[in-house]
């Protein structure tokens, strides 16, 4: 696989992402949001805002969505 412009995806398969970033933010679609939807409390659609907010970055995205449990 190579990588383009020397950068290192964040996920599996990012490297063949849509130019220009946009990612499929469907809940079925993208499976960061599946992830991130079945490994806390979040709903899809609060995982999709997330994931659009801070990017793909799963270790990150657990983190604030633990810290968004325990604030609520």
């Amino acid at each position: 696989m190579t990588q383009a412009k020397g950068k290192i995806p964040h996920r599996p398969g990012a490297a063949h992402a849509p130019p220009g970033g946009n990612l499929p933010t469907k809940g079925g679609d993208d499976p960061d949001v599946w992830f991130l939807a079945e490994n806390s409390d979040l709903s899809p659609k609060q995982a999709r805002e997330l994931i659009q907010e801070h990017g793909h970055d799963r270790d990150k995205l657990l983190r604030i969505a633990r810290i968004m449990k325990a604030e609520s």
